[in-house]
């Protein structure tokens, strides 16, 4: 019989894990699992799962044309000093590396900036304004395989206090 791959296994089956500890951030659950690892625990048999799971977006401004068109225009900017290497440094520019990174940074902040504005003039107003979004969870469960969860816990115990 051969053994499953935890790798594929991101979402654990709870059923058949034990609960080992509970941790209020993600922090003290990685550092669990560190400490295992450091004690030579099989921590591959172990997974981390937030549970009480929330949606935050963090609002970070007011979108209006001018910044619409600025992150526009920055973000074209990145996108062409990056073409502009690659094409530099594959020989794509018969020799002219500077050349070429400066057409890429100029080329791609004009075109940043037309597709910030097309994008901002396309939203008709529905959302004026910037964010940040990621998933917060209320606590962090260490579930372990039964075959070794007491051996987890009693190693937990030892760890020592920040």
């Amino acid at each position: 019989m051969t053994q499953r791959d935890p790798r594929f296994d991101l979402t654990p089956d709870q059923r058949t894990r034990t609960n080992v500890a509970t941790y209020p951030t993600y922090l003290e659950a990685q550092r669990a699992v560190d400490y295992l690892s450091d004690q030579k625990f099989p921590v591959e048999r172990t997974a981390i799962v937030g549970e009480g799971l929330k949606m935050v977006e963090q609002v970070t401004g007011r979108l209006s044309w001018g910044r619409a068109a600025g992150l526009g225009f920055a973000q074209g900017l990145m996108i062409g000093l990056f073409v502009g290497l690659l094409f530099g440094l594959l020989g794509l520019t018969a020799g002219n590396f500077l050349f070429s990174i400066a057409y890429g940074v100029v080329l791609g902040g004009i075109t940043g900036l037309i597709w910030g504005l097309i994008g901002y003039a396309l939203s008709g107003g529905r959302r004026d304004f910037t964010s940040v979004g990621g998933m917060k969870a209320d606590h962090y469960v260490l579930l372990a395989d039964p075959e070794v969860a007491e051996q987890a816990r009693s190693l937990l115990s030892a760890m020592p206090a920040r």
